[in-house]
């Protein structure tokens, strides 16, 4: 009974991650392109190649309002105000797959 409800429990959770590539698609590629090496608004480095360590930490960042590269911190602010610290997990994960 303890392994049935485990694997219930487990199987919830995973149906309630943050989904990366959707976050990104709603969020994020219009600006940055459906490849991530779009400069967002002509002034951003593109976002393909990028670690999800880095991402993730500049999205905290813009979210704090205490990031403003290439004069986005506005912009961003806005869209990371959007995102839970799941969802910035996953999105950043999901953008260091772009190559």
């Amino acid at each position: 009974m303890k392994k049935v409800l485990l694997i219930a429990a487990l199987s919830a959770a995973a149906m309630f991650a943050a989904d990366g590539k959707a976050i990104y698609d709603t969020q994020c590629k219009s600006c940055h392109g459906a490849d991530g090496k779009m400069k967002a608004l002509g002034k951003s480095a593109p976002l393909a190649g990028m670690a999800a360590a880095t991402v993730q930490k500049e999205l905290e960042e813009y979210k704090a309002g205490t990031l403003n590269k290439y004069g986005m911190g506005g912009v961003m602010k806005g869209n990371a105000a959007k995102l839970s610290a799941d969802d910035m997990k996953a999105v950043s994960s999901y953008i260091a797959t772009l190559k």
